[in-house]
């Protein structure tokens, strides 16, 4: 690319093929070489359909990177492309370049000023990939949210229009009011300690974590999730079990019990049954186990559902795939797991591995004791 005047800002876009050294590595270089030609085709195509006349693309053989400076002084906010320009540009070249080249692709934009070396340009494309990767995740966290918010809503929404609009006696319609009346509590709580339960927040636990009792959670869940229940004619069975205090705050557990349990209702058979039991390990921990009798997660997708935006390949009904991904990230900062199974009942089975309290008693006293 070209020097331009440092005192004109060049909004610069970025797309880079994540996995062109990994085919070249796997299948040769004429290989990755093909795809790059396939990308490089569709980049320029789109580009032509998208960019103005004047605007600038570039792209180095030895490079993953293709670029677009959106310098058109045509646009008609002025010289520069606005962010929701660079935005929506970036959405558009990356997925052309996605459906042709069949490759996952990261993408990203800045405003660059008088680049003149190429050290300066690789800079301004690594600034611009950074940015990408936090607008990426604004947009996880912010999604995750909204996730995390439908759920009591839709549970509160559904028990208050049925005591409206179905004729009650008046134990049942109280009994369905307290239970709205606990789902907007919780709703509070969750909104209260959104930034605690944040994706971007990784912070480590403090020195002493909460606790709360297993059983009155699993109910708290399951009476959550009975109205979506209801409506998929399912039964939700829960095995009885001995009772136990776990390491994790009592609102953080129904939520990642409820994310399970609806999993498992909305994956699993119309008419069909859910079943939530709990075994215990060892000392340390207890295993709540959540079984569907649906299609199941295949092999090779049984540790990618737990992560950001995926989904399975079974999955039947629609969802954000952010779900488990919030169980498992849950479970990580209490020291905790999740993983899935075949069940049983010929669906998925959900493993979820919760640390018991009085383990942790029992280290943390040890460890004082050391320290004396």
């Amino acid at each position: 690319m070209t020097a331009q005047d440092p005192s004109v800002p060049v909004p610069l876009l970025v797309v880079r093929l994540r996995d062109l050294e990994r085919i070249a590595w796997r299948e040769g270089r004429a290989a990755a070489r093909s795809v790059e030609r396939r990308s490089m085709r569709s980049f320029v195509e789109t580009a032509r359909r998208t960019l103005r006349a004047n605007d600038v693309l570039a792209h180095d053989e030895e490079s993953e990177d293709f670029l677009a400076a959106l310098i058109s002084p045509t646009r008609n906010t002025g010289s520069v492309a606005t962010s929701t320009d660079c935005r929506a540009t970036l959405a558009r070249l990356a997925s052309a370049m996605q459906l042709t080249g069949g490759m996952r692709v990261e993408t990203g934009w800045t405003v660059a000023y008088g680049i003149k070396r190429r050290s300066e340009l690789a800079r301004a494309v690594e600034t611009a990939l950074e940015r990408g990767a936090r607008e990426r995740e604004r947009y996880a966290f912010f999604s995750t949210i909204g996730h995390e918010l439908r759920t009591p809503l839709t549970s509160l929404r559904g028990y208050l229009e049925t005591v409206l609009e179905e004729d009650l006696d008046a134990q049942t319609a109280r009994r369905f009011l307290e239970v709205a009346r606990s789902e907007a509590l919780r709703l509070g709580r969750l909104v209260d300690g959104m930034f605690e339960l944040s994706l971007l927040d990784l912070r480590a636990g403090s020195a002493h974590p909460e606790s709360s009792m297993l059983l009155g959670a699993i109910d708290a869940a399951v009476e959550a999730v009975t109205p979506f229940a209801v409506a998929r004619s399912a039964t939700i069975h829960r095995v009885p079990c001995d009772d136990a205090r776990v390491v994790v705050g009592a609102d953080r557990l129904v939520q990642i019990l409820i994310n399970v349990v609806e999993n498992a209702v909305k994956h699993g058979r119309e008419g069909g049954q859910v079943r939530v039991s709990t075994v215990p390990l060892d000392t340390r921990y207890l295993e709540v186990r959540v079984d569907d009798d649906g299609p199941g997660v295949v092999r090779g997708e049984r540790e990618s559902i737990f992560t950001l935006a995926n989904r399975g390949t079974n999955a039947r009904a629609k969802g954000s795939g952010l779900g488990l991904a919030v169980v498992g990230l849950m479970l990580e900062r209490i020291g905790g797991e999740a993983d899935v199974i075949d069940s049983p009942l010929g669906g998925a089975q959900f493993r979820l591995r919760l640390p018991l309290r009085q383990a942790q008693d029992r280290l943390s006293t040890g460890a004082d004791q050391e320290r004396r």
